[in-house]
């Protein structure tokens, strides 16, 4: 209706949003590529946050502003899978070609998720089991990393918003409150590091509150105090 806000909502969605900009897990992967040079870190996480955020306000724009506000009612029930997306926006009478093109920028953007995410899992489980990197190896590595995931979708086809927003909450805890702990703890047992983030313990702090607030959100999520849509 005309005059309601939709502030409220932003906060249901903040677990979410940490998930698709989960990007912490993949940085043993970037030191493998790229060693101990620093400024091909910094540059590699920067531009690529901001290449997925500009590509990501594209989608939210392409779809949001194309697909009435009634039919996420359906999208939602339907257990908010991306197909059910796709499903509600080609029901919009588009061009064919947008159509096309919406289809398989909404499978890659899954998929690129996917092995973004597994990208760091796959690194870290091989550390974790002390696999070697032959190919024997790397395919038990791959069994681990993927055979997992692939199990649950079967038996939980239409649990994608439940998935992420677990993810999120996971990721609240090891991507972003406890990297922050660890980072106060090595200022202070190691003050003369090779690259240190500025803004001192504030910086931190800041991230660790952001976190607390994530997790709160959440739970508010969970036991129905937040506001949601339909």
């Amino acid at each position: 209706t005309a005059g309601t806000s939709y502030f409220p909502y932003i906060f249901m969605a903040l677990p979410v949003c940490l998930a698709s900009f989960g990007f912490h897990g993949n940085i043993p992967s970037l030191i493998i590529c790229y060693g101990k040079r620093k400024d091909k870190l910094i540059k590699s996480v920067v531009f690529g946050s901001l290449l997925a955020l500009v590509i990501y306000l594209f989608w939210l724009y392409c779809t949001m502003g194309n697909i009435p506000r009634e039919s996420f009612k359906a999208i939602i029930s339907s257990g908010g899978n991306v197909d059910s997306l796709v499903k509600s926006f080609l029901g919009t009478k588009q061009h064919g070609i947008i159509e096309f093109c919406l289809l398989v920028f909404s499978n890659l953007a899954v998929a690129s998720s996917f092995f973004g995410v597994t990208l760091g899992l796959f690194d870290y489980l091989a550390d974790l089991f002390k696999i070697d990197n032959s190919h024997g190896g790397r395919f038990k590595t791959v069994l681990l990393t993927f055979l997992p995931p692939a199990l649950l979708y079967l038996v939980f086809p239409n649990g994608f918003i439940y998935g992420i927003g677990g993810a999120g909450l996971c990721a609240t805890i090891w991507a972003v409150i406890i990297p922050a702990v660890l980072a106060i703890k090595a200022r202070k047992k190691f003050p003369n590091q090779m690259f240190t983030v500025w803004g001192g313990n504030l910086i931190p702090a800041i991230v660790i509150l952001f976190g607390i607030t994530v997790i709160l959100c959440w739970f508010g999520n969970v036991f129905n105090v937040l506001p949601k849509f339909g």
